[in-house]
């Protein structure tokens, strides 16, 4: 995959609400944007990185995975400059969905970490673990929730734990690289 020329033909997260979010979709989005909180701490980690990274995000304005979801990765890069976020939608890029299929399904939200020279580092999506447990706890039998009903201010905290976490990681493996080492000569 050329994930550059994916990158910088992708949409940053409010042109993309835009372009293909309902106004339904949009507030949805906005809710939980408005209710996403980072503390002090989380925050400082994010501001402290060093490594240049991009996250490339296929999702669906209609999707409620994706509702919960990405307004989380845009408070994430919007408190560091380290973090680029581009999106793509679902069903404007077959191509793209049927490479990322996850469990034999074209699942929402999946996110390509790539490195500053745009290699791939790692991907993640479709739903956190905090999800799968709660859903697992009260035994939903839904494929995907609405995002009508916006999620707990628990649940949205271990969303936000659950995706701070795997950025934390691909940022550790970036400063690790051996080959980003040499080239930053640290």
């Amino acid at each position: 995959m050329d994930w550059k020329t994916l990158y910088d033909q992708a949409l940053p997260y409010q042109a993309f609400l835009d372009r293909f979010g309902t106004p339904a979709h949009r507030e949805r989005w906005q809710a939980v944007y408005e209710r996403v909180r980072l503390g002090e701490a989380q925050q400082a980690l994010l501001k402290g990185f060093e490594r240049q990274m991009y996250l490339l995000c296929l999702a669906g304005t209609w999707c409620g995975d994706c509702v919960l979801q990405c307004p989380v990765l845009q408070r994430l890069a919007e408190t560091t400059g380290k973090i680029g976020l581009r999106l793509v939608d679902r069903d404007d890029q077959s191509a793209l969905q049927d490479a990322l299929a996850l469990n034999a399904g074209r699942r929402v939200p999946v996110v390509i970490f790539l490195s500053e020279d745009f290699q791939e580092c790692g991907r993640y999506g479709e739903r956190t673990l905090s999800t799968y447990r709660r859903m697992a706890h009260e035994r939903l039998g839904a494929a995907c929730p609405t995002g009508i009903v916006p999620p707990g201010p628990d649940h949205l905290a271990d969303v936000v734990a659950d995706w701070l976490g795997e950025v934390e990681r691909i940022q550790l493996m970036l400063r690790l690289s051996p080959r980003l080492r040499i080239a930053h000569g640290d």
